[in-house]
């Protein structure tokens, strides 16, 4: 990684669970896979105003891509910038699908048993800063592998991130980010793992 870091710096967030927490402008996240072919969700709200918040749809239209990645902003609901990505070591993710839900597990996968969600990780942690259910966004997929055919029918497969692969935000405003290990078995090629993560100011 351009910045050094050490190991203890880092955040972790434990597998199929999530964490929330603020970013000031001008300050930086960096998003690691430490043990490889890990996903992790993203949300992000505007800290002064909760009801802007990241728009796969503004990011796609203005990026003028669906793979978004070094060099790229993310962008909210309001055509603001919310985030750069500066580093991106692996260069794959995702935003065009959903956050997993309960029924994610119920209408894809067959399982009506109780299971960990990214979508419920989300909730969960953002509670802390009053923020419901219906108010949480597609979420930016770092390291997630969606395929497409030539008909779009799309596929998941797993990550082609390795071990200590990264991805380097610099925060645009000032805002609350909450990060998942996700809990789709699809999307981690069958295995759950955790995620790390740090703000730095540079």
């Amino acid at each position: 990684m351009s910045t050094e870091i050490e190991l203890n710096e880092y955040n972790l967030i434990p597998p199929q669970t999530g964490a929330a927490f603020t970013l000031k402008k001008g300050e930086f996240l960096t998003v690691v896979d430490p043990l490889g072919s890990q996903v992790s969700d993203m949300v992000l709200f505007n800290l002064e105003d909760k009801k802007e918040k990241l728009s796969s749809g503004k990011t796609l239209d203005f990026e003028e891509s669906i793979l978004i990645t070094e060099g790229n902003f993310l962008w909210s609901n309001r055509s603001h910038k919310m985030m750069e990505i500066v580093e991106d070591t692996n260069g794959r993710n995702d935003f065009l699908l959903a956050p997993c839900s309960p029924e994610t597990f119920q209408i894809m996968y067959n399982n009506h048993e109780e299971h960990p969600s990214c979508l419920n990780n989300l909730k969960v942690n953002l509670s802390e800063f009053d923020i419901e259910l219906d108010d949480i966004p597609t979420a930016f997929n770092i390291f997630m592998n969606v395929q497409f055919d030539e008909k779009g029918k799309i596929s998941v497969l797993p990550p082609t991130s390795i071990a200590g692969d990264h991805v380097k935000f610099k925060a645009e405003m000032d805002l609350i980010v909450c990060l998942t290990a996700c809990s789709a078995e699809d999307s981690n090629g069958g295995t759950f793992k955790p995620i790390h993560y740090v703000v730095t100011q540079v």
